[in-house]
């Protein structure tokens, strides 16, 4: 937006549309007429001016003049005696610099907030240095004195009749509830506080904070069903022209994935690039590749400087992607850039170097990111998902009781939370069917079918169904276990699985063919037909995704079964046999 002609305008009458800006969340009209009014030595802002300068010039992306204008606030406020002004910008000031990585100057700010309010009678405004100790008290593993805090907040906020600030203490009494256990009633009053979010009752930066705070603690959390509806809702609130209000009902698009949401250098939203993030996540889950490696592109350009934590996961998820379609250099780069941005990528990386053929890397490093998870409630999927990458690695290496234990774990885990009883399911009917004890497999892993097609994870789906499959034909079942292959098949090759699309497609003629000719293995015979095509063990390698080692030891067996001693005499053997 470019700054309206003010040479004109009388002083007062700059200031007064300005606040009138504020109050209607238009920042960038405010911003310019502040800064501008604000460039004349003679011309003074109060210290609430200045908060709204300030306020503006963060929401604007000026960053450092959000920071000097705050400074100037509480100079004013100081000067006037008002300990209330004073103490809420000395707040914001530890907020603003926390979020900038300077936390010696947050803790300065901290203290002098506390400084100003502790002593008050109750006020709003003490309800910033509840919500700070609920934090605190919670990442110190305090549970009793988190709960005591956030509760503290919530008195605060109902006394001070602010649906902001009651809105923000529900999440925080919420987020320790969840840290401890209670979830049922942690979820309760999340839906409270959301509920005021999307009926638009709050202002623009506790709609964004709650966003935030809430896809957060629902991914955390393994709520799909709510990580799902508020992504979608807070990416509509983000969306240009920016109003500061959520849309009104009717507006919603009526899927997640129908379109991906444009930039506009008007009306920019702070929240935007942290809300895509988190939708990444989602659209990942929900199968729609394409547009989640499109978005997560958009969110890294979009997150601020300091929410990159975001942008980490948005890597981290391309890289998901990307393994799975075989794209393995490319999901290499993409998992370094998110620990370049400070994220474990596990158990992405330890997938891609089984899928590469270093089972040792993948068993060290997924073991790694489970011992440095320091306290699992605080990130219940993200635990899930190492320990189901455990089971998967494990039962790669034939380390069967290995496996048993990490699925062990995460049925414990996991509870009736479906996201997580699905990936439970998931593992115990993979270990039921590497103990050959396909009665429980086949229930298990229909269960875990259930699951995740009620949950719309198509990927999760197709790969529960290869399972499904051998477990049918362990039963004697073929016609059972050549559906499930086809159905697996059809829904990797949508998504762009070509690894998985090819294995499954390998089963299915296989079962055409239930003896190879010459003793031949099934893989055996897809190498063949890879080598009678022209394909070097490179190429496949590659697309096998194995390791040229293995390709060289699969060929040493075919030529020993079929005695021959040259690929020609391959490909002959191959196009004799019709294994083409």
């Amino acid at each position: 937006m470019s700054a309206p002609t003010l040479h004109t305008a009388h002083p007062t009458d700059a200031v007064e549309r300005a606040r009138d800006a504020a109050d209607r969340e238009s920042w960038a009209e405010a911003y310019a007429l502040l800064h501008a009014h604000d460039l004349h030595p003679s011309r003074g802002l109060t210290a609430d001016d200045l908060s709204v300068l300030a306020d503006a010039a963060w929401w604007s992306g000026h960053t450092d003049e959000s920071v000097t204008a705050r400074l100037r606030s509480h100079a004013a406020f100081v000067a006037a005696g008002d300990h209330r002004g004073a103490g809420l910008a000395a707040w914001w000031l530890h907020y603003e610099y926390a979020s900038l990585g300077r936390p010696a100057a947050a803790a300065g700010w901290l203290h002098r907030a506390r400084h100003h309010l502790e002593d008050l009678p109750p006020c709003p405004e003490q309800c910033f240095l509840a919500w700070t100790d609920a934090e605190e008290a919670e990442q110190h593993g305090d549970g009793a004195a988190a709960l005591a805090a956030a509760r503290r907040m919530t008195r605060l906020a109902v006394r001070s009749a602010s649906p902001d600030l009651v809105a923000l203490s529900r999440q925080a009494e919420s987020s320790v509830l969840l840290a401890n256990g209670r979830r049922t009633e942690a979820l309760a009053l999340l839906d409270d506080a959301m509920c005021a979010v999307t009926a638009g009752e709050l202002s623009g930066v506790f709609t964004g904070w709650l966003y935030c705070l809430a896809l957060t603690q629902c991914m955390e959390a393994a709520d799909f069903e709510r990580a799902v509806e508020w992504t979608h809702a807070a990416m509509e609130w983000c969306a240009p022209p920016w109003t500061g209000r959520p849309p009104e009902p009717g507006q919603e698009t009526e899927t997640l994935a129908a379109t991906s949401v444009s930039v506009s250098v008007s009306g920019e939203n702070p929240f935007r690039g942290v809300c895509r993030a988190h939708r990444v996540e989602v659209l990942d889950l929900l199968g729609t590749w394409a547009l989640a490696e499109e978005e997560a592109r958009q969110a890294c350009r979009e997150v601020p400087v300091d929410c990159l934590e975001s942008a980490a996961a948005a890597f981290y998820t391309s890289g998901d992607v990307q393994r799975r379609q075989g794209r393995l250099d490319e999901a290499a780069t993409s998992y370094a850039h998110a620990h370049e941005l400070g994220r474990i990528p596990q158990p992405g990386l330890a997938l891609l170097r089984l899928a590469q053929g270093r089972a040792d890397a993948a068993v060290a490093g997924v073991d790694l990111a489970l011992a440095c998870q320091s306290d699992p409630r605080h990130d219940l999927l993200g635990r899930a998902r190492l320990l189901a990458a455990r089971t998967e690695v494990a039962l790669a290496v034939r380390d069967v009781p290995g496996a048993s234990r990490a699925a062990a774990e995460l049925d414990a885990l996991a509870g009736d939370v479906p996201l997580l009883r699905a990936t439970a399911d998931t593992a115990l009917g993979a270990v039921a069917l590497a103990e050959a004890r396909p009665g429980p497999a086949l229930r298990l892993l229909r269960q875990a079918l259930a699951g995740w097609l009620a949950l719309h994870v198509p990927y999760e789906a197709a790969q529960v169904r290869m399972l499904l499959a051998a477990a049918d034909r362990t039963a004697g079942d073929e016609e059972a276990a050549r559906l499930e292959l086809a159905a697996a098949r059809a829904v990797f090759e949508r998504l762009g699985a070509v690894p998985d699309a090819r294995r499954a497609a390998a089963l299915l003629s296989g079962g055409k063919r239930r003896r190879l000719p010459g003793g031949l293995t099934a893989r055996e015979a897809e190498v063949l037909r890879l080598v009678a095509g022209g394909g070097t063990n490179k190429d496949i390698a590659h697309a096998l995704v194995i390791s040229e080692h293995t390709v060289s030891r699969h060929l040493n067996n075919i030529f020993a079964k079929l005695g021959i001693g040259s690929r020609s005499a391959a490909t002959a053997y191959a196009y004799a046999h019709d294994l083409l």
